[in-house]
């Protein structure tokens, strides 16, 4: 006999855990660092030299480089990612993207998810699609980022999660039910 328990995690929101008005803070705050914006920036071939040229960037009315606003799209939506579509089959859409203020190395992010709208998708009966404002602020609680974000999420029923086979594991890996009896 073994003292071992298989429990369940968290395994995200489904969509009929989703309510219009709701505000999700997403958890653990992300500092921004030069790698960051420098490698981003390179891997995108962005080649304003506002993100990677510290000279150039001196004489502009910000004096010092500006973090890339994709990366900051990209972080803000992967901050959101654990509340709002770990168990998306598809991302719609994003629209309405604004940057309300300039993000510069060292600055730490945190974002937030409101649930704007929801409704059940016409032609695929194991989803609903449900709309979120996802919004970023620096430490200072500065707004630097808005959007509006459509995910197609699974219904709980389609999903069918346990704690032997959670959200993204193949079947059979890992301890089993059996393991612990």
């Amino acid at each position: 006999m073994t003292d071992k328990r298989l429990k369940t995690g968290w395994q995200g929101r489904y969509y009929e855990d989703f309510e219009v008005g709701d505000v999700y803070k997403h958890p653990y705050g992300r500092t921004v660092t030069e790698t960051d914006n420098v490698w981003f920036t390179n891997v995108t071939m962005n080649v304003n030299p506002m993100h990677f040229n510290e000279a150039y960037a001196a004489e502009t009315e910000f004096g010092e480089r500006l973090v890339d606003g994709t990366f900051v799209i990209a972080l803000a939506v992967g901050m959101s990612v654990v509340d709002v579509s770990m168990n998306a089959t598809a991302n719609l859409g994003y629209d309405d993207i604004r940057h309300h203020a300039p993000v510069f190395h060292g600055d730490t992010l945190f974002a937030e998810s409101e649930v704007l709208s929801k409704r059940e998708s016409e032609s695929r009966d194991h989803v609903g699609m449900v709309t979120t404002e996802l919004r970023t602020y620096n430490q200072d609680d500065d707004l630097v980022l808005s959007l509006e974000r459509t995910p197609m999420v699974l219904k709980r029923s389609y999903a069918e999660p346990s704690a032997a086979q959670p959200p993204g594991w193949p079947e059979g890996v890992g301890t089993q039910p059996e393991d612990c009896e």
